[in-house]
């Protein structure tokens, strides 16, 4: 097995680009893929083949968690990188989108639009990973958040970063006349999982440089620790016991969805870090207008009674 191979990854985890990478197990069957040993079982509803029903109900439950997040995160007028932080939870919300189109047979791996909403979820996934970094830099203030130009440069850095994954993903699956194909899938591993991985301990390293050297509090360190720990322990899962589970839990689920509970309370680590490190921020609240203005009332009927008296 080379450097950069998915047949071991594939062999025990049915990831969606298993489907269009490698040989079958070996066999002339399908033209390629990789077939895990065990994977969950599918269900059949009004006609339509289902995969992974438990994945989606995770999924679902993802969105409507994003959605309160949003939802928490806009009511923060004030909250420094509130701008930058809706993106990346914009950006959330399409990653699970997508993958619940490959995850879920929306789009079936036979068909041929699935190769593309593949590279899709690689390049949103990239996407979410360089923007939950420049959110990370954003902390340490050396620009202004929330103006224009913050928003254009980190929509520019997000947008490259997925147009390089979306492509080498694609021409990897398609095999479009150049030196990667569904056999050659080191470029792919490298800028998709090192690259993606560089990108997230740079991240998780400059958070606990901010907690440690700008901040008065080391709570947000437990944010920090929590996030690392669920996202850890989701890939562990995924890539490591997901044969174990789907025996174990007879072909009902494997360690996708371990996986996604695990990136779905990441995803609530990082907001929970981000709110607890923006508390101070608010300086205009409802509590300080509506005192301001009972107190401008009191002085108001103080200065009439002393005009008529």
């Amino acid at each position: 097995m080379s450097f950069g191979s998915f047949d071991h990854i594939c062999n025990k985890t049915a990831l969606p680009l298993c489907s269009v990478v490698g040989a079958v197990n070996q066999t002339a069957f399908f033209q390629r893929g990789i077939v895990p040993d065990c994977y969950a079982r599918s269900v059949e509803l009004a006609n339509t083949m289902i995969f992974q029903v438990g994945n989606a109900f995770v999924h679902f439950g993802g969105l409507i968690i994003l959605l309160i997040i949003i939802f928490n995160v806009r009511a923060k007028y004030t909250a420094i990188g509130r701008a930058e932080m809706l993106q990346l939870f914009y950006l959330l919300i399409g990653l699970i989108v997508s993958s619940l189109i490959v995850d879920c047979g929306v789009s079936p791996p036979s068909s041929s639009s699935f190769v593309y909403f593949v590279s899709l979820q690689i390049g949103i996934a990239s996407a979410v990973c360089s923007c939950l970094f420049y959110n990370g830099l954003l902390c340490f203030q050396f620009w202004e958040d929330g103006t224009r130009r913050s928003m254009w440069i980190l929509r520019t850095i997000c947008v490259v970063w997925f147009i390089i994954n979306f492509i080498v993903s694609l021409i990897t699956f398609k095999h479009w006349n150049t030196g990667l194909d569904y056999r050659k899938t080191t470029a792919l591993f490298v800028v998709s999982y090192i690259l993606n991985a560089i990108i997230l301990l740079a991240y998780v390293v400059s958070q606990v440089t901010l907690v440690i050297f700008a901040l008065d509090s080391y709570w947000p360190l437990g944010s920090i620790c929590l996030g690392i720990f669920f996202f850890v322990a989701g890939q562990i899962l995924t890539y490591v016991f997901s044969d174990q589970i789907c025996r174990g839990a007879s072909h009902y689920v494997d360690g996708l969805f371990f996986g996604s509970v695990c990136n779905v309370f990441t995803i609530m680590m990082v907001y929970k870090y981000w709110d607890s490190i923006t508390n101070d921020d608010l300086e205009f609240t409802v509590a300080n207008v509506e005192q301001g203005v009972h107190e401008f009332g009191d002085d108001e009927k103080r200065n009439s009674s002393m005009f008529f008296n």
